[in-house]
């Protein structure tokens, strides 16, 4: 039994045998950057803006203070299993300057120290 050549498929047209409409054409006076956005606006690549750097967020500090009268609050937490929570203006700032000794004293910040270098 010998094999048919495929059929060709109804609605789709033919493969075009010149240049591909997706590259941009040269520019006209043949340097600089091909124009394919609108005259005078050159295309480039820009580097990805989220582009991962492999660092991460260990320790935080939340503050919220909204305005005079009101009561402040603060709110720190680490990876380490650290979460604290303080109200009022005395325990808030209290737990900001222990926020700022926990980042020095904390397991996963120290072995972090060194790594970049």
């Amino acid at each position: 039994m010998t094999a048919q050549p495929p059929l060709p498929l109804e609605g789709l047209p033919s493969t075009p045998a010149g240049p591909s409409p997706a590259k941009p054409a040269p520019a006209r006076d043949g340097r600089g950057a091909p124009k394919v956005v609108a005259e005078g606006v050159p295309s480039s690549v820009r580097p990805n803006p989220l582009a991962d750097d492999g660092r991460r967020p260990l320790a935080w500090l939340h503050i919220v203070a909204p305005g005079r009268g009101v009561t402040p609050s603060v709110r720190s937490w680490c990876q380490c299993g650290r979460d604290l929570f303080a109200a009022g203006q005395t325990r808030a700032l209290a737990l900001i300057h222990d926020h700022v000794q926990h980042r020095t004293h904390c397991p996963l910040l120290v072995s972090q120290e060194g790594k970049a270098a």
